[in-house]
């Protein structure tokens, strides 16, 4: 049954406007700095990962293959540390929800394409219309979200 792994999957959308509020409370604390407030909060989870693992019985040998790795296996970091610390600088420059809105749109886009094309092993699925329809809508979202206080100011 998949329901648990949508419910986590929505849990996790409902925590990404919150780590924002948060990590942009927290750059206040410690004299406005955005990269430090991401430093930190990757700090922090990268902590929370190492409890964890060693706490489920996880074999660290495994590190031992990371040199078998290709260089880009491991740029998943990199992304994470851009998007903790774009989410903590875009969240009180555009407001949480432009932002959350353009992240599911860029997210929907690339989503469609990695299961459009298996892109990185992933398995094919189709695009059919209503999916299209379904990003359509929701790009209709974005730009009712960002747009529309600006439109309700002419009228």
């Amino acid at each position: 049954m998949q329901l648990p792994y949508f419910l986590l999957a929505l849990i996790i959308g409902l925590i990404v406007p919150l780590q924002s509020a948060v990590n942009n409370q927290l750059k206040g604390v410690i004299g406005g700095s955005t990269l430090l407030a991401a430093l930190i909060s990757f700090s922090i989870g990268t902590l929370t990962l190492a409890l964890i693992t060693l706490l489920s019985g996880q074999k660290w040998t495994g590190l031992a293959s990371l040199g078998n790795a290709s260089w880009w296996m491991l740029t998943g970091g990199l992304m994470g540390a851009l998007f903790v610390f774009g989410t903590t600088l875009l969240a009180p420059k555009i407001g949480v929800a432009a932002m959350v809105s353009l992240i599911i749109s860029g997210q929907i886009i690339a989503s469609l394409l990695f299961d459009r094309f298996g892109i990185l092993g992933l398995p094919i699925r189709e695009i059919g219309s209503l999916r299209i329809l379904g990003a359509a809508l929701i790009a209709i979202g974005v730009l009712l979200v960002n747009f529309a206080p600006m439109l309700a100011k002419r009228i």
